[in-house]
Parts: C-alpha cells; structure tokens; sequence
C-alpha cells in the first residue's frame, strides 16, 4: 500500500486543491453510494459528556462504514469513559445532513469535508489541523484540504479505489481465463458468453445496474470518471479547476461498457429504474460475475469470495492494456471549530487513538480500506493491492476527476433521469438525450454556479 500512496501523491494534491461539485456526494465513495444506508440523523439528542472530558459526535459519511464505527464508538467509551456518538448520514444526503445537523444545539463535533467546494462553505465551521497531534500521525500531506489562507480544514483518513469487481471462479466455470480481461473486447466476449449461458451457468455477467439512489452514482459518478479521465488525458494536463465545458471525446467509450453492463446483466434494462435489486449483494450471494463498485465493499465481498479481484474499466480505448484502477479520495475530517473546547479535545483525541491503537486502526483499516497514517496497521484489502500491482507493472492511474462535476446532484440527477429513458428504449435517439445530460449538462451547470 505505501507504493501506492506514493505513486498517488501527484494525482491527489491536484484533486485536494479544487474541485467544483455542489457537496460531498457520497460516492463511495465515496459516496459516493455503498452496500446499505446507515440510520438516519436522530432529533437533536446528545450523548452526555463525562465530567471535564467532554465529548464526541462524529457525523459519518460512509455508510457502509457503520457497523465498524459503532463498535470503535463503544471500545473508546468503555475504554476512557468518554462517550462517543457515530450518526451516518444516508446514502447520497450528507450535504444536506451536516447542514441540518450543525443547526442543532449540540451538532457534530466531528465531520467530513471532502472537497475544495466544501472547504469554501465550511472553512469557518472547521478547526485549524496545522501543527494538531492527528495532523502529526499523517504519513502524507497529499490527502489534506486547505482553505485560502492556508488553514488546514480536513485531513485524509482514507483513499480508496474503484473499478470492475471479478469473481474468478465464475470467470473459470464458464470457461473463461482472467487472462482474457485485459481490454473490452476481451470483458465483451465474456460478460456476453456468461450473459447468454446464464440459465446453465446458474449465475450471471453483470449485477443488475440499479438507477435508484442507492446505486445510481455507480454510474454516474464513478463509471464516467472514464470520459472524463480520458479528456483530461487528451487536453495535456490534469485538471486544477473544474473547466467550462467538455468535448464529449469519449463519450462512445462511456456507452460500450455501460451498454455491456445494463444488457448482459441479473435485470432487465427496463426494471432498472426503481432499483432495489442491490448489486453487491448479487455478487455475493454468487448471482453475477462482474459488479461495478470499490474498495470500501472490500471486506463484504471477501467474507464469501475471498478471491475475489478488481480490474479496470476497460471501454475500448486504445492502449487500454495499461490502464490501471480509478484511484483517490474525498474523506477527509474536520474538528468543528465552534464545539467547546472540551468537545474539541475529546475529539481530537479519539482521532488520535483510532489511528494509533492496534485494535482500533485494525477495525478502521478494515473498513475503510487503508489509512494514511505513521502508526495505523497495514492495509489487507485486495483490491486496493490489485490498484498496487497495476501501478507498480507501470500502469496509469485514473485519478478521481469525477471530483471536478459541477452542482454534482442537479447534473447527477439530469443524467439519472436520461438514463432511464435509455434503459427503457435504447435508440440513438435516447443515448443523444444521455449526451447532453453528461456532456451539455455540465456546460449548463457550470454556468449556473457561475451565477
């Protein structure tokens, strides 16, 4: 893993110091976004502080994420006394949570500010890290958000990876090779050959490519991280703000995998709509071979198929041989700047012990995937390994320029909506309406924020 994050330092500053989305939108992600929602913002009640040591309210962005952090809230309450409360936010709210929640008499004293949109609405409501005992357990500073006066709002706690996630015994009882998985043709020819065998096989291609909100940014906020990726490629420079406009270039690309995915799947095209079939769960359960999500659902998915791998979104673009995983962040704490001073300790001091404490960090590392931290236990994820091997056998990097959408819920939701039309009747005619919601849209939402 610490190959990786070097090989990431670059990619992520670039991303760390602007972005344009509209929120946080949790990708994986992350939202952005992930196996199952956690509960939702309870009325305005807080845990009460043990006498003179105040205490913790972590308001968390990754769902998938709160079993593990309800368990570490309990090991540190039991431990020091301190009490600790861990709200998730739902899958895709956390914008609008953390808004409603720092309303509140008691809100959260610890929270997540992911991007340089975020670090602009904010700022004023984090506590400067610079110099901070987390701020000296980090063992990078690419992962760190600063406002413009050089204030360190949020820290990194975890990078992540996304990309294709392969059964290999799946790939082999259908008498297929991983071999074969090394551009589109080769995901073609056997997604298609899986799809079209799927009732002797007893399993599937692909997991069905849900378009509720619980799934909808698989698609929409990571799997066109491909267009954008490449244009940023052809234009000679990575991205540092969010540009005015797109060219469309790949766009083809976007459609030869997600026409692979939506028509060589669990669910017919037309009953993607309303979701509710839950992708990682078909994984699991052995119903699809192939299911599009990241490194967070690592640990899920390997409690039933320990082998289970990641490769990249191959779409057919040339040289694609040599793509590696997309790879990034958007986790990054903040200490609420206007809790007590007590609250601020407490806080700070359980950042701290999650990130030094073998057993904690052992639990946290497990969740989040790998942590960048001098004293956090090494990552056992296989996914984020496999992003390791492809950097190291001198693949590129995609970096998450899926960070730079603009009003990233009106532009997701534009495309979520077009995307169904498709879904429902696949003509040129649609597919044009889903340009102009990934590609015109972002022109049009770009001026928006313009005012």
């Amino acid at each position: 893993m610490k190959k990786l994050i070097a090989l990431l330092l670059a990619l992520v500053m670039c991303l760390s110091l602007v972005a344009c989305g509209g929120s946080n939108s949790n990708d994986g992600a992350k939202t952005e976004e992930p196996a199952a929602d956690g509960e939702a913002a309870p009325e305005d009640t807080a845990a009460p502080a043990a006498s003179g040591e105040g205490s913790v309210y972590w308001l968390n962005f990754k769902p998938e994420s709160d079993e593990a952090l309800q368990k570490l809230a309990g090991m540190y309450t039991e431990k020091t006394g301190v009490p600790v409360k861990v709200v998730t936010a739902a899958s895709g709210s956390y914008a609008q949570t953390l808004t409603s929640e720092m309303d509140k008499s008691n809100p959260p004293t610890m929270f997540v500010v992911g991007n340089a949109n975020s670090v602009k609405d904010w700022s004023s409501y984090a506590l400067d890290l610079n110099g901070t005992p987390i701020a000296n357990e980090l063992n990078t500073d690419a992962y760190n958000l600063y406002d413009e006066d050089g204030k360190l709002v949020s820290i990194g706690y975890c990078f992540e990876c996304y990309g294709i996630v392969v059964n290999p015994d799946h790939v082999a009882a259908a008498g297929h090779t991983m071999d074969e998985l090394t551009n589109f043709a080769g995901l073609k020819a056997v997604a298609e050959d899986i799809h079209a065998n799927a009732a002797t096989l007893g399993f599937d291609a692909f997991s069905a490519p849900d378009m509720d909100d619980s799934s909808s940014w698989r698609y929409t906020g990571h799997l066109i991280n491909l267009e954008y990726y490449y244009e940023e490629q052809a234009s000679g420079s990575k991205w540092t703000e969010c540009p005015p406009s797109l060219t469309g270039e790949y766009f083809d690309n976007f459609r030869n995998i997600y026409d692979l995915s939506i028509n060589n799947s669990t669910t017919d095209p037309k009953d993607l709509a309303t979701g509710g079939h839950d992708p990682v769960n078909e994984f699991i359960s052995g119903k699809s071979t192939f299911v599009l999500t990241g490194s967070w659902d690592y640990a899920a998915i390997a409690e039933t198929v320990p082998n289970a791998t990641m490769i990249p979104y191959y779409c057919g673009v040339d040289g694609e041989e040599k793509a590696g995983l997309n790879c990034g962040t958007e986790n990054c704490w903040a200490i609420n700047s206007m809790a007590s001073e007590a609250d601020q300790q407490a806080t700070m001091d359980f950042m701290v012990w999650l990130v030094t404490d073998p057993d904690a960090s052992r639990i946290a590392v497990d969740s989040f995937g790998a942590m960048p931290y001098k004293n956090a236990v090494e990552s056992t994820n296989a996914f984020l390994a496999a992003a390791d091997d492809y950097a190291a056998a001198g693949n590129y990097v995609m970096d998450w320029a899926t960070n730079y959408q603009p009003a990233v819920d009106d532009y997701r939701a534009a495309a979520v909506s077009a995307l169904n039309a498709y879904n429902a009747d696949q003509t040129d005619a649609n597919w044009e309406a889903v340009r102009g919601a990934f590609i015109d849209g972002w022109a049009v939402q770009y001026a928006n924020q313009q005012g």
